[in-house]
């Protein structure tokens, strides 16, 4: 009896190996499918194939429309809401009477924070080539409102936004009157908003690994796949960015809500992992996202703004500039362009409205300016080729469910 049942054990073990081996190598073709699929549609750009690109554009433009249409229809009475709100604002907005004061109040601050707002989301997205909006947008608004703090005495310049030109108020200062507290405290809503905005922004690596753990699908997602071969193969780990994925992953997993907070609230280019993970295992929705509003928006947020403007005060631009003149042959030459443009900023900051406007322009700001066009013209060309390469994917998984029915 026992050798019969030592038998049945030998044979069932062999059995599940063959079967084993069997689902390896199917799931190792699949794997090899889905590599060759995957690399297929990152060849769909606009510089390799740009009439397939951009046929595949306008047809995943058409089944987008077609689908929110669908959802609008589904939640028309959330909509009918929603339009009868915006009627009542508009019939406030135009009709005359003491609450236009208000209105207009009102209407200033929504178009500002929505802005600020705007520009966080897309910052954490990536603005096509990763490069954040902080640097393109907010630091610099932050260092120019610095400066000009620091040059007028005073943060009693208009409230945001801000004409085209930061005017010095025509109020008598003492020279030195100005304080750290007074800037952080004149660029907060705009910093906040901003933050608020990365933290909105961090919420599709969490809804999609939160959807595939509950249906038990397999999405086609770079971050989200190596994710999984992080879990599969944790003991294994050994280089450097493996161990820090895997710090982040444990970090969030095991602490939970601060354990978010202090992954959101310093610098991390790992943060989509947290959002993959606290989706993959179910974290709850306000969990995940109050942590990472308060770590954004509030603590990592401060710590930003406190950078930007202690290196732009005054006397630390004066030494940078010092410095700048002190290497040696082209110093004085590269010194030239930044003496030029901090005087020009002095001259704007005390220029009166009644006044001729300073002519010229600095090749700083007329850099600045090409490279945000440029960055902003490749956002939009990243927006058409993975639009064009999600509907090449709907494609691809419509030929697998063919496949499948045969």
């Amino acid at each position: 009896m026992a050798e019969n049942g030592t038998d049945c054990d030998q044979r069932r073990i062999g059995m599940s190996k063959e079967q084993h081996n069997g689902n390896f190598t199917d799931s190792s073709m699949l794997s090899e499918r889905k590599r060759r699929d995957r690399e297929e549609r990152l060849n769909i750009v606009l510089w390799k194939k740009p009439l397939v690109t951009l046929q595949y554009f306008f047809l995943e433009t058409l089944i987008n429309l077609k689908e929110w249409t669908i959802k609008l229809w589904h939640r028309r009475g959330i909509l009918v809401c929603a339009l009868l709100a915006l009627a009542v604002l508009t019939a406030m907005y135009y009709i005359e009477g003491a609450h236009q004061q208000y209105v207009r109040y009102m209407e200033k601050k929504f178009f500002w924070c929505a802005y600020w707002v705007g520009l966080g989301i897309l910052s954490s997205v990536g603005l096509g080539t990763g490069l954040h909006t902080f640097l393109l947008y907010l630091g610099p608004h932050i260092a120019s409102v610095t400066l000009a703090a620091y040059e007028c005495n005073s943060v009693n310049f208009p409230e945001p936004p801000y004409p085209d030109q930061i005017i010095c108020p025509d109020e008598e200062v003492t020279e030195g009157s100005i304080s750290l507290w007074a800037i952080i405290s004149k660029v907060r809503l705009e910093a906040c908003m901003w933050g608020a905005g990365t933290a909105i922004g961090e919420l599709p690596p969490y809804f999609m690994a939160r959807a595939a753990r509950l249906s038990g699908a397999e999405p086609d997602d770079e971050e989200y796949q190596e994710f999984e071969e992080m879990l599969e193969h944790a003991e294994a780990a050994q280089d450097f960015a493996s161990r820090a994925k895997l710090a982040v992953q444990n970090l969030v997993q095991k602490v939970g809500f601060f354990g978010i907070l202090a992954c959101a609230s310093i610098p991390n280019p790992l943060f989509d992992l947290a959002g993959i993970t606290c989706g993959h295992f179910l974290v709850p929705f306000w969990t995940f996202f109050g942590a990472t509003l308060i770590g954004k928006a509030v603590i990592k947020m401060h710590i930003q703004k406190l950078f930007v403007i202690i290196t732009f005060s005054k006397h630390i631009v004066e030494q940078m500039v010092a410095l700048i003149g002190a290497i040696p042959s082209i110093g004085p030459s590269l010194q030239k362009p930044f003496q030029e443009y901090l005087e020009a900023q002095r001259i704007k900051l005390h220029h009166k409205s009644d006044g001729a406007v300073p002519q010229g322009e600095n090749w700083l700001s007329w850099m600045f300016e090409k490279l945000v066009i440029v960055m902003v013209c490749y956002f939009i060309l990243s927006i058409i080729n993975s639009m064009a390469q999600s509907y090449a994917k709907r494609l691809q998984q419509k030929m697998y469910s063919e496949e499948k029915t045969k």
